[in-house]
């Protein structure tokens, strides 16, 4: 395929791209609008791609119902009467799979195999993305709210080390009765990098919960010293750790999540490979 089908091709595709009424974030096409661009001359023709194309979905374990969705739409007639037909509302993925399962001998098929399959990893990698943000954002109001707790303890006679038992004791009733170190031990966690940085989301947000707690009982209660600071955050870990057990979730039971990290290096990683390849959409020789 030249450039220019190439770039037409792709206007094509893009012009198609509906949003959905109820979910407008939600990009979906039309089977019958695809039936031609995709080379197919006959819908009963095309109808064997799309059945196909289910089929491998089934086999993934998607929920078929979720990418395929029949509905009925009403075409013009010559007379300037309309008629109903049959159609599909199609997801990026549904796209991708019915080229997947068309004739690779079509240009069209060969181009939006991997048209489509750049606009399924693009949604992936937004989610992907979405996830990460959730999770730091997670991440950094834990950060300040144990900040602030230290700076309230230290200023009521509690050291660093005090800070670290009344964390970990903590820690241990919300996982528990694993403390902080035990925790990492059971993930696999390197001693110098904090627990906090391999948890999924959920347990970021409970662990903030109760130290969100702490400090508003040790301000409003005036509370002094290590003991009974570390009392009021064991208490108060302890409540979050009944609040999730009486919804089924056990906070140590829970696998460990990707370091945040590494997490951050290859959603940034991936935006530039996608950047990238977003710019060489396939030719003759790079097709999918």
């Amino acid at each position: 395929m030249n450039p220019e089908s190439i770039h037409k091709m792709q206007s094509q595709f893009d012009t198609l791209a509906q949003q959905h009424p109820d979910e407008p974030q939600v990009e979906f096409w039309f089977a019958r609008d695809l039936q031609e661009p995709l080379g197919y001359a006959r819908w009963e023709n095309f109808q064997t791609a799309i059945r196909r194309a289910i089929e491998s979905c089934e086999s993934t374990g998607y929920e078929v119902g979720n990418h395929f969705r029949g509905v009925t739409k009403m075409v013009p007639l010559g007379s300037g009467s309309e008629r109903p037909v049959n159609d599909f509302m199609l997801t990026r993925y549904a796209c991708y799979l019915i080229a997947q399962n068309g004739d690779p001998r079509k240009e069209p098929i060969a181009f939006a195999q991997s048209y489509f399959a750049l606009q399924t990893r693009k949604q992936e990698l937004i989610e992907e993305r979405l996830e990460w943000m959730r999770r730091m954002e997670a991440r950094e109001k834990l950060r300040a709210s144990e900040k602030t707790l230290s700076e309230n303890i230290y200023e009521r006679g509690v050291d660093d080390s005090g800070f670290a038992r009344i964390r970990s004791k903590g820690d241990a009733a919300l996982f528990g009765g694993h403390p902080t170190q035990a925790m990492k031990e059971k993930f696999g966690i390197t001693k110098t990098r904090p627990l906090a940085d391999f948890l999924p989301t959920l347990t970021i947000a409970a662990k903030n919960l109760a130290t969100e707690m702490t400090n508003h009982n040790v301000q409003q209660d005036d509370l002094q010293g290590e003991h009974a600071i570390t009392k009021e955050h064991v208490q108060n870990n302890t409540s979050v750790r009944q609040m999730l057990g009486e919804r089924g979730i056990q906070p140590e039971s829970l696998p460990p999540a990707e370091d945040i990290k590494k997490l951050e290096r290859r959603v940034k990683r991936d935006e530039k490979k996608l950047e990238k390849d977003a710019g060489r959409l396939p030719d003759e020789g790079n097709q999918v």
